[in-house]
């Protein structure tokens, strides 16, 4: 069930999500049911109020959001369309259906996320060269520091410098690009369920990534796997809290 609010936004009855933010999402599904794919024209922002029953200016803060994370791309003079993307993970088989605040899509994510990056981290523990240690251990810090002083710009440089410097130091590029390009899509999920925000499990990720850290850089790749799943497993479960409480209530 949808209501409206009185600025015009469609939003779901019982939810504090800002109207924009809903209608981000409904335009996600409308792209998806629609079986529009990357380059195709979209709806005008004035079609697509008139479908979503939100008003323009609604639909067009949730088109600036749409941009921001790469799902949409706004030409002026010509209109709205499905954007190109020829990131592995962003093509149209995987990026063409992922809806960021849809709880099945984001647990396949980390499902997928869990066992690239348990592997990515063990190959780390035998392949990460002194250089590579360093830029692990710099990425831990950044993330410390950024939890610390409760900057959450801060924080999550140092969560994307982390997880890519472990990939980097698997010394396998198929692993690199798609870690890159799954913690895009979770960006997604973060920016439109979440926020943006940092999650209540920012302390707890903080010594998590240290203990993977640690593992990489003593040689065990069986410990840096495990801590590794230790990590994806506890994040999934505070997205997961995250996006009931602010969807649900």
């Amino acid at each position: 069930m949808v209501e409206v609010t009185a600025d015009g936004a469609a939003e779901p009855a019982g939810s504090y999500r800002p109207g924009y933010e809903v209608v981000a999402e409904r335009i996600l599904q409308l792209i998806a049911e629609s079986g529009l794919r990357p380059g195709d024209r979209m709806p005008t922002e004035k079609d697509l109020a008139a479908r979503l029953d939100a008003s323009r200016s609604v639909v067009r803060e949730a088109v600036k959001i749409l941009s921001a994370i790469g799902r949409v791309r706004a030409h002026k003079g010509r209109g709205l369309y499905v954007a190109d993307d020829d990131g592995m993970l962003g093509s149209s088989r995987w990026g063409g259906f992922f809806l960021p605040a849809d709880l099945d899509h984001v647990y396949m994510l980390f499902e997928f996320r869990r066992i690239q990056e348990t592997a990515a981290s063990r190959l780390a523990a035998t392949h990460a060269t002194p250089a590579e240690l360093r830029a692990i251990e710099a990425a831990v810090e950044t993330c410390r520091q950024g939890h610390l002083i409760e900057q959450a710009a801060l924080f999550d440089r140092g969560d994307d410098d982390f997880h890519l410097a472990v990939a980097v130091a698997s010394h396998n590029q198929f692993l690199v690009a798609s870690v890159r390009e799954a913690r895009r899509l979770q960006r997604q999920s973060s920016t439109i369920g979440l926020h943006g925000t940092v999650g209540g499990h920012a302390p707890e990720a903080v010594e998590e990534h240290a203990a993977i850290y640690r593992a990489i850089r003593d040689g065990k790749p069986d410990e840096a796997a495990k801590a590794a799943a230790v990590h994806l497993d506890n994040t999934l479960e505070d997205y997961r809290r995250e996006i009931q409480r602010r969807v649900f209530g």
